[in-house]
């Protein structure tokens, strides 16, 4: 028994609207244990929608899950394409129409002829609720194997119709008596290919799973369980996590939830310890990332943005024959950058990151992707990283590495003087 996600909307083929849709009955169908493994996304065109219902029954889906095309307007054509298939009428509720009329009423509005549209549902299907609009979703044994939901493409509406109504349906059903849970595994440092071949034989799992992948520079190991309950769940995965962990050593840096900046902030507040960050070529990447975490007052005191020559030595204290003989962007300025916010702010930690992210000013000797990141420790010592992160992939992306693999480099020399 598997659910199959499709996804009706020319807008969202458009890339005018962000499918989150997908993404939560995803996770929700996860919770429920059901193994779903095709999403589909298609236009307002009744042709394509049969093409896309011809496929997923092919593929014995026993659970379509429709949302979108359930509005009043003439592309809204779900419920209407789905009676044509399976060559049923479209049948008028009249407490649909009377629930949609007291929403209007509520809103000091009369409702719209086209309204009347979203009372017709194939015969045979019951009707799913819609607490908050006026588009009504169906739950349809259209056929001795396969159900249908349908729910409006609004996120807060359909996210609201599951809960309520979707979920107790499929446990009523005897779905959901199993649930798959996941444990991620998050990885700095590390590149994906060379983290797989570390635990390459735990790929050969089949209750917990492990798989593998990368984002914006961090690797990810998930591995999942299909069980009764989270509590047994997590008892046959975290032999395994302990495993990958232990593998992996410092390249892991935390689970789920957790980012480099949580980890780092939870590491300064254990120590009773603070930061200062000096930054060039991120902006305030940098202290936008620790400071997105709740609570980070606690032990981040504030940092510099030295983007042009003056302000690093004006403000940080940066010598002006290193800018001149080595340059901006050196392990010289990086550590005195560290050195000079650590002092200048009092903390117990410096950091800093000077580079060149591009897409212009850089040269053969420093190429752009170059970067510095200065570390300034308690009792003054200071040191600096060179980094080679390439221009392929442009300015950003070389900001997003910068930050991140400092507070990488803070994460690791805190762990190496516990």
């Amino acid at each position: 028994m598997t659910a199959e996600i499709i996804c009706v909307g020319t807008e969202l083929l458009l890339g005018e609207i962000l499918n989150s849709n997908s993404q939560f009955l995803a996770l929700q169908l996860a919770e429920l244990g059901i193994p779903h493994y095709y999403q589909t996304v298609v236009g307002d065109n009744p042709e394509r929608i049969h093409r896309v219902l011809e496929i997923a029954i092919a593929r014995s889906s026993s659970i379509l899950i429709f949302t979108g095309g359930l509005g009043p307007t003439p592309d809204d054509l779900t419920h209407e394409t789905l009676a044509q298939f399976f060559g049923v009428p479209l049948v008028e509720q009249p407490e649909v129409i009377a629930d949609i009329e007291r929403k209007y009423a509520a809103r000091g509005r009369e409702m719209t002829p086209s309204n009347r549209k979203q009372g017709f549902i194939p015969a045979g299907a019951q009707i799913l609720p819609n607490p908050s609009g006026t588009a009504p979703g169906i739950v349809w044994q259209a056929q001795p194997n396969l159900t249908i939901l349908t729910f409006p493409g609004v996120p807060a509406e359909m996210h609201l119709m599951w809960q309520q109504t979707a979920i107790p349906y499929l446990k009523s059903q005897g779905w959901g008596s199993s649930i798959i849970y996941s444990k991620t595994l998050r990885f700095w440092g590390i590149a994906e290919s060379a983290l797989a071949e570390k635990v390459r034989p735990l790929f050969d799992l089949t209750n917990p799973t492990v798989a593998p992948y990368a984002s914006k520079g961090e690797v990810r190991l998930r591995v999942s369980a299909k069980t009764a309950s989270p509590e047994a769940a997590t008892a046959i995965i975290e032999p395994v996590a302990a495993k990958i962990r232990a593998i992996a050593g410092a390249d892991y840096f935390g689970a789920d939830e957790d980012t480099l900046a949580s980890v780092v902030g939870q590491l300064l507040r254990d120590r009773g310890q603070t930061l200062a960050v000096a930054e060039s070529c991120t902006g305030g990447g940098l202290g936008q990332m620790i400071t997105a975490i709740s609570g980070s007052s606690d032990y981040f005191l504030g940092g510099v943005i030295a983007y042009h020559n003056s302000v690093k030595m004006s403000s940080l204290g940066v010598n002006q024959q290193s800018l001149v003989t080595m340059g901006a962007v050196s392990a010289e300025v990086a550590q005195q950058m560290a050195a000079g916010v650590r002092q200048s702010l009092g903390a117990n930690w410096g950091l800093s990151i000077t580079g060149i992210a591009g897409p212009g000013g850089g040269s053969e000797e420093k190429p752009v992707g170059l970067v510095y990141i200065g570390l300034a420790g308690p009792h003054g010592e200071a040191v600096a990283f060179e980094h080679r992160f390439g221009s392929m992939r442009g300015r950003d992306w070389v900001r997003h590495l910068s930050a991140c693999t400092a507070l990488d480099t803070l994460r690791r020399k805190m762990l190496s003087i516990a």
